[in-house]
């Protein structure tokens, strides 16, 4: 049996978001400036809805995350690779010091470390690559005969998906992990089911209504005090 520690991404491991690296690269280029619009004119009526308190936070962030893969249509694997790079080149200025260092003690310690990001897999691997971590997953993106084709694989990897694709991930490659002793580390109410598979979870600069509930049901809380 291993520990392990789960990590989300955005907002967790980084002050800013991943897509907004991933929407710059296009912008810099000038490319899939129709995408960009097409993209946006079906999301903003999902985040007014979420507003609203009409569709729940998750109900908006999974199809903003399935969707990205529009942006890749007809991108061989080789032409992405520039997209993801510059994603997570992008991420430099972001990276928060204080969750990086509990992710290196979790790495010294011995303990599996794992990224879980509704964020495409591809740009989680370099992601992963970068701090020097060897599991991952996240939103798997359609690929034929050497290209994406502009979907997305279900399930997206938010909400309740985000326990059952680490678990099955865990499985398949041969590890059994004691999650009563492990941790994950989360900054929204759509990572819930990270927190709840493990023994100990912790609200990371956490919105509003993850800092409920972490306070709720004794969580700890990160920083002490909440979100700034």
């Amino acid at each position: 049996m291993v520990r392990a520690a789960f990590f989300d991404v955005d907002g967790t491991l980084t002050s800013g978001r991943t897509w907004k690296g991933f929407m710059e690269y296009f912008r810099q280029n000038r490319e899939k400036t129709g995408t960009y619009y097409l993209y946006l004119g079906y999301h903003y009526p999902l985040y007014f809805l979420k507003k609203a308190g009409l569709i729940t936070e998750g109900g908006f962030r999974a199809p903003w995350a399935a969707n990205m893969a529009w942006f890749v249509r007809g991108y061989s694997l080789e032409q992405a690779e520039k997209v993801w790079d510059y994603s997570v080149d992008y991420l430099d200025r972001f990276w928060r010091s204080d969750t990086i260092r509990i992710l290196n003690e979790h790495k010294d310690n011995g303990d599996l470390v794992m990224l879980v990001s509704s964020g495409p897999e591809p740009l989680l691997r370099k992601t992963a690559q970068k701090l020097g971590v060897d599991h991952f997953v996240g939103t798997k993106f359609e690929i034929m005969d050497n290209v994406f084709t502009g979907r997305s694989l279900k399930p997206t990897c938010i909400e309740e998906y985000k326990a059952s694709m680490s678990r099955d991930y865990l499985v398949r490659n041969g590890f059994q992990v004691d999650y009563a002793s492990s941790y994950s580390y989360a900054d929204s109410i759509a990572d819930l089911s990270m927190l709840e598979m493990v023994g100990n979870p912790t609200a990371v600069y956490a919105d509003e209504s993850l800092l409920e509930l972490a306070r709720q049901r004794g969580w700890k809380i990160y920083p002490e005090h909440g979100y700034p």
